[in-house]
């Protein structure tokens, strides 16, 4: 039995969920199940003879309570709380027992949550909350403090700098960094009539759809987790959503995706789909078990990516986007952009080079110069 312990934020009985379960799909009745109550469906004119259903559920199980700890674990990954973030806990725990089978042992590893600064602050735009670390600070000092043993963040999340005394010596599997395109009465972006508006809290994504389509409006304190976006979007607040597939993939809510923008049409976030692993820098153990774990072509494709960041000096309110690749030769190539808040002006590069750490470091910081020199001073004031 996997025991939870939970970083005073929440009790086990306000927890009522872990990882996603298998997914119903019964539309019968015209409604759309979120979090266990109905709401109306709105038909789509696009599906006449299909409409268009976007499934909210529970992407959790429920926790079976235990009274008592049996044994002092070996590890304790800390997480933030949301389904999408327990789900990469998960699945870093899965890994961790698949490379070390004694972590399979009942009370080995447990999992603590703990809530964040961009947990905490829900109704303003993340830009105006500020600062880099939103998701990551507090779980970092736990990691300091040795409440946990590891981190595990969305790479995304994660600032260019790490906290002292920490270290991140792995990154899992990349999955798809492309972003997908939901709603109830379009196909895609340019299927969207002038005057609609595409919820989003992204300034990368707001600066790439305005750019392209300059006639839609954008919502940008769109924030909350999947589950919530997609209630938003059933309750007609927007009348269209982007979000990552990665996570999506990650929670099994592929069935609620419209269509999925190419690299060409939404250049992803830095290290989108990435997951990292942090511990102690001190803790030759905890870095010796994450170690094994590590996926070298998705940690030399972040490092890149992450070096354009950081010559960008990029935060949340800098909208830029980077991609790094294996091509089918073997290469690394890369693929940056900046772009003014507004979406007026876009602003692109790309590099290509081998696959190793030197190089795809000099690529992503080349990059980034390249394009601070292009945009000038003010650029990201408009």
């Amino acid at each position: 039995m996997e025991t939870i312990s939970i970083s005073s934020i929440c009790s086990l009985n306000q927890l009522p969920f872990l990882r996603p379960p298998p997914f119903s799909s019964n539309f019968s009745n015209g409604s759309v199940s979120a979090l266990g109550c109905t709401l109306p469906f709105h038909k789509s004119s696009c599906f006449p003879n299909q409409p268009r259903k976007i499934l909210v559920t529970r992407s959790s199980i429920a926790v079976e309570q235990q009274q008592t700890q049996t044994k002092t674990a070996v590890i304790r990954i800390g997480t933030r709380g949301s389904p999408l973030a327990l789900a990469q806990a998960h699945e870093t725990r899965d890994k961790l027992i698949a490379s070390h089978p004694e972590l399979a042992e009942e009370g080995a590893i447990q999992i603590v949550i703990i809530k964040t600064t961009g947990d905490k602050i829900l109704n303003q735009p993340l830009a105006d909350i500020g600062g880099k670390g939103l998701f990551t600070k507090e779980i970092d000092e736990a990691l300091i403090n040795a409440d946990i043993d590891i981190a595990v963040h969305s790479m995304k999340d994660v600032p260019t700098y790490l906290p002292d005394k920490t270290i991140l010596p792995c990154n899992l599997p990349r999955e798809d960094v492309r972003d997908a395109f939901i709603s109830l009465t379009a196909t895609s972006l340019a299927d969207l009539p002038p005057g609609m508006t595409v919820g989003t809290a992204s300034l990368r994504r707001k600066s790439q759809i305005l750019h392209r389509y300059p006639s839609l409006k954008v919502l940008e304190n769109f924030r909350g987790n999947v589950q919530t976006r997609l209630r938003k979007l059933n309750e007609g607040v927007v009348q269209a959503t982007l979000l990552a597939l990665a996570g999506l993939k990650r929670l099994n809510m592929t069935e609620n995706v419209t269509s999925t923008l190419s690299i060409d049409d939404m250049l992803p976030a830095v290290a989108q789909g990435a997951i990292g692993i942090a511990c102690r820098s001190d803790d030759e153990k905890m870095a010796n078990y994450i170690a094994l774990l590590n996926h070298e072509d998705t940690r030399l494709a972040v490092v890149c990516e992450r070096a354009f960041l950081e010559t960008l000096d990029g935060s949340c309110r800098t909208p830029i986007a980077g991609y790094a690749s294996r091509n089918k030769d073997g290469n690394c190539v890369f693929r940056g952009l900046v772009a003014s808040p507004d979406g007026t002006r876009v602003l692109e590069t790309s590099r290509k080079g081998s696959y190793t750490l030197e190089d795809m470091i000099s690529m992503g910081k080349d990059a980034g110069k390249e394009l601070l020199s292009k945009a000038g001073p003010g650029f990201f004031d408009s």
